[in-house]
């Protein structure tokens, strides 16, 4: 405490010091000021003391006090005398020391006294002081008075100030012929340009384009898009089959014809000059979204260098002339798709081994792609297939390097998953050669595969309970002693589950039927599976097989010959159910049937896709489902008991 009390003892001497100074600085700023006032003031006063003291000795008076060169009558310090006294005649003739004279320029001048010298000198006598003239300029402003400017709170204009000026009648009308001759002046002059503008926009439209204008319009990208659009509108109107002519009153039905539940109708096909010449198609599928339209992949062209090697045609079944879209790309498109969540998206598995997207709201490139390095395929992709929701799905791709992978559709940077297909029975390599994948309805991770060496397989995506990710070693699909070209499994629809169904066919002229075994079953020991039934009609490489999504017991296939054939379980299975020649006789390469089941794309090797109408063929019969299911039945029990 008394350390504190020190403290504040120390701070209070000091405050109390400051305050000190700050009363001594202030006392001798006033004292400063107060002498500088008077050291201003004082020659002002002496000089004001001088002048009256003058006047007052020109004048005859004795000043009250002696100023500065004046003697008083005792004397003067200065040792000069002073005459108190003036001659009786100052006042006329000549002027009086002292006093202003004025002159004739308006200057005046004012006269100082000074002694003179004594003519004699006389004893006792004072000095007399002569006034000395000095010149000054008087100078008048002239500033003129403040006027005063008083306002009052009455009205401060005159009665009537405000009322239009009277008018004669004669005015008034001399105005309104004024203003109707402005009227009619203006309205001539603009007919006038009326007149002009109608003549020029005349000659304007029967003006010539120079060639460079013309060229210059027509190569224009605005110009070709519009027509181009505009152009396709205008085609898929003229292309509309619907008879307007038609008489309803005749009751005549041109398709009274007994055969006709018997025949497929061809509808159209789609060839373009430019895209389709010497180029064979490698694939078609149908658009689940729109079912007008359809994609078809193409391969190379060996006549042309500056086209791009393969392309992507979307075509319109009303628009027949030329595609919708054309999309390229860098290497031979073997296999193409439309995605099933997106309906602008076109997906295709090159020579190359690169995945491509193309977008149908962009140009003809593709949006996304996969690199071409070992982290994804590097031998031609034939199989694409697409699984799952519309929240989680995948891309699944097979290829003849031994790969089956898993893609994001937004991201095909990396695979997802990579799964690499092993069999210990391959005499040189391990590796499966993958031509085709399938997946069972409401399956997505268990699927099977297709190979070069003619078996089939059935796989794994992920590690499941008493299995690995990969090729069940234990089960083997043998049947086939060629190249396995198509696998489809039956669709999931109607009163009877036959998902377990899947077709296959081979460059070995043969399609057959297989039943698909459950992966819960698999055996420990190596066991060869073999088909239900074995179609042998062909007479070449069939290239293709699918099931029809409408009819249960309905299949369609398509072979070297040109020949496309329906097949109907519940009719007869050693003949076809209907078998028609496509085309030129060329080569069919793929079948794919429309989301209704009514029509058929068939991709051929001269380049042109076909369309067929399968009509009542493809409409089921209640009883097909459980007719099918007793031939299936028939079929296993024939397997199981080959000698009954």
């Amino acid at each position: 405490m008394d350390r504190r009390k020190e403290e504040l003892e120390k701070k209070r001497q000091k405050l109390a010091e400051l305050r000190r100074a700050r009363e001594e600085r202030r006392a001798v700023l006033e004292t400063q000021s107060n002498q500088t006032q008077s050291s201003s003031s004082s020659p002002a006063n002496k000089d004001r003391k001088a002048i009256d003291d003058l006047v007052a000795l020109v004048l005859g008076e004795r000043p009250s006090t002696p100023s500065t060169g004046a003697v008083s009558d005792r004397g003067s310090d200065t040792g000069s005398e002073f005459t108190p006294s003036r001659p009786a005649s100052s006042n006329f003739g000549y002027s009086v020391p002292g006093t202003p004279v004025s002159e004739p320029n308006g200057n005046r001048s004012s006269i100082t006294s000074q002694p003179a010298a004594p003519s004699t000198p006389v004893s006792g006598a004072t000095p007399r002081y002569v006034a000395e003239l000095t010149d000054y300029q008087t100078v008048v402003a002239d500033i003129p008075p403040l006027e005063q400017v008083v306002y009052s709170k009455e009205i401060q204009t005159a009665e009537g100030s405000f009322d239009a000026p009277q008018r004669s009648e004669e005015e008034i009308r001399q105005e309104i012929i004024d203003e109707l001759e402005l009227q009619e002046k203006q309205r001539q002059a603009q007919l006038e340009e009326e007149r002009k503008r109608a003549e020029l926009e005349k000659v304007e439209e029967f003006q010539d384009l120079t060639e460079e204008e013309k060229k210059l319009i027509l190569t224009s990208p605005e110009f070709l898009d519009f027509v181009d659009t505009s152009s396709k509108f205008v085609e898929r109107a003229l292309n509309e089959t619907y008879d307007f002519m038609k008489d309803y009153t005749l009751g005549i039905d041109v398709d009274s014809d007994e055969n006709t539940g018997k025949r497929v109708k061809f509808i159209c096909d789609f060839w373009d000059e430019k895209w389709s010449r010497n180029r064979s198609v490698t694939d078609v599928d149908w658009s689940t979204k729109y079912p007008e339209l359809l994609v078809s992949s193409h391969n190379k062209n060996p006549a042309t260098v500056n086209e791009p090697d393969g392309v992507a045609l979307v075509w319109n079944l009303h628009l027949q002339d030329r595609p919708e879209f054309v999309f390229h790309s860098q290497s031979d498109v073997l296999s193409v798709m439309f995605s099933k969540f997106h309906p602008n998206y076109v997906i295709g598995g090159t020579y190359s081994g690169q995945i491509v997207l193309w977008d149908t709201r962009a140009k003809s490139l593709p949006v996304l792609k996969t690199p071409l390095s070992a982290g994804g395929h590097t031998h031609p992709v034939y199989s694409l297939e697409m699984v799952g929701t519309q929240n989680a799905h995948n891309l699944i791709t097979g290829s003849t390097d031994g790969f089956v992978c898993s893609w994001q559709l937004d991201m095909l940077a990396q695979p997802q998953d990579y799964l690499e297909l092993l069999h210990p029975s391959h005499n040189k390599t391990d590796e499966v050669s993958v031509t085709c994948l399938g997946f069972p309805d409401n399956e997505t991770t268990t699927f099977w595969a297709g190979t070069e060496e003619g078996n089939v397989y059935q796989a794994g995506r992920y590690d499941q309970a008493g299995s690995k990710a990969g090729i069940n070693q234990t089960d083997t699909y043998k049947g086939h002693y060629g190249s396995v070209t198509g696998l489809h499994f039956h669709p999931l629809f109607g009163s009877v589950d036959f998902s377990d169904l899947f077709l296959t066919c081979s460059v070995d002229w043969t399609v057959k039927l297989w039943r698909a075994k459950s992966a819960s079953k698999t055996l420990s020991q190596p066991t060869n599976i073999t088909p239900l039934y074995s179609f042998e009609h062909a007479d070449d490489y069939v290239y293709d097989v699918k099931w029809s999504p409408s009819h249960p017991a309905l299949f369609g296939s398509v072979d070297g010959n040109g020949q496309f054939d329906l097949w109907n379980l519940n009719a007869d299975t050693e003949e076809p159910f209907v078998s028609t020649s496509v085309g030129s006789g060329r080569a069919l390469n793929k079948l794919a049937w429309d989301k209704e089941g009514n029509k058929t794309a068939i991709g051929s090797s001269d380049g042109r896709v076909y369309v067929y109408d399968i009509g009542e063929i493809a409409n089921p019969k209640q009883d097909d489902w459980h007719l099918l299911q007793k031939n299936v039945s028939e079929m296993i029990a024939n397997q199981e008991n080959p000698g009954k």
